[in-house]
């Protein structure tokens, strides 16, 4: 079974996290930093080829509300790029308060503060993409 790659997708980096195999569990595997679109594809191809991704779940940051606001449409843009360049389906999942979710595991982890921004994209990510295999398996 192919795996699925979660992202999280920020103005200045990318979270990035994969499946496992049978699509139960989603682990961390990086943060891109974001330079140009074509640099950001090819690290992303990188990564699809290394874990044999089918499919991208991407977080997509919706207001409190429920609306669509300009990050959300700013991601979307952005994903629509994406899909072009990479050829993928691409699913997005409500990622309202997944930072904040992600920050407080670190916190509760232990993690100093000086070192949680280098996590706390790739740990989004993961809860992006578990939340959507957890909602596969309902």
């Amino acid at each position: 079974m192919k795996r699925l790659l979660g992202l999280d997708i920020g103005n200045k980096t990318i979270g990035v996290a994969v499946s496992d195999p049978l699509g139960i569990l989603a682990q961390g595997v990086t943060t891109i930093t974001r330079r140009s679109k074509d640099e950001d594809v090819q690290a992303l191809k990188e990564i699809i080829e290394t874990y044999d991704v089918d499919k991208l779940i991407v977080g997509l940051p919706k207001n409190m509300n429920n609306s669509v606001g300009f990050q959300a449409t700013r991601t979307m843009n952005y994903v629509d790029y994406l899909k072009d360049a990479l050829h993928m389906e691409v699913i997005y999942v409500d990622e309202r308060l997944t930072t904040a979710s992600a920050t407080q595991a670190l916190i509760e982890g232990g993690v100093r503060r000086e070192n949680r921004k280098k996590y706390v994209d790739k740990i989004a990510a993961v809860f992006i993409l578990q939340t959507y295999l957890d909602q596969q398996s309902l």
